[in-house]
């Protein structure tokens, strides 16, 4: 259970390091902004889901996202998200979640691999908005793990 909290702690610090490199791009991140929001999105609906809400209504996908919303959206996410690890026990962790996903197609999970996919998902497209960052003309936020183990000892 230590490992994934820690990789949900990365994800939220990551989250606000990026956030922080977009703002100061001075080229044309909307691209990013759209992924950025994208997967912010789909962390919402985890977490959403593992509340047991439905998440029916949500679009994880629009091409207008702005920084202010994205800004809203993180602190919004990191509070659901320190509510869950708060209350995370093993046995919680390896209970099952059934859900239906934005298709409405029904699924059984594991809460400890979905806390895993929501991870590794935001991982991969970090990387991707720090290679648009980079063609823009931006500086890369720096976001892998290991920065953030050195920084929080």
């Amino acid at each position: 259970m230590k490992t994934i909290k820690r990789m949900i702690e990365h994800q939220m610090w990551a989250n606000r390091q990026l956030l922080a490199a977009i703002d100061d791009c001075e080229g044309d991140v909307q691209e990013a902004l759209n992924l950025f929001r994208h997967y912010m999105i789909a962390e919402q609906v985890w977490g959403m889901r593992m509340n047991g809400e439905s998440t029916a209504h949500i679009q994880l996908w629009i091409e207008d996202a702005d920084l202010a919303s994205l800004g809203q959206l993180i602190a919004s996410n990191e509070a659901r998200y320190r509510e869950l690890m708060e209350s995370l026990t093993e046995e919680r962790l390896d209970s099952v979640l059934s859900y239906a996903n934005q298709s409405g197609a029904e699924f059984q999970t594991p809460i400890r691999d979905i806390l895993a996919h929501v991870s590794l998902h935001g991982q991969y497209h970090r990387g991707q908005i720090n290679r648009i960052m980079r063609e823009a003309s931006g500086k890369p936020g720096a976001v892998d793990f290991i920065l953030f183990s050195r920084l929080s000892e």
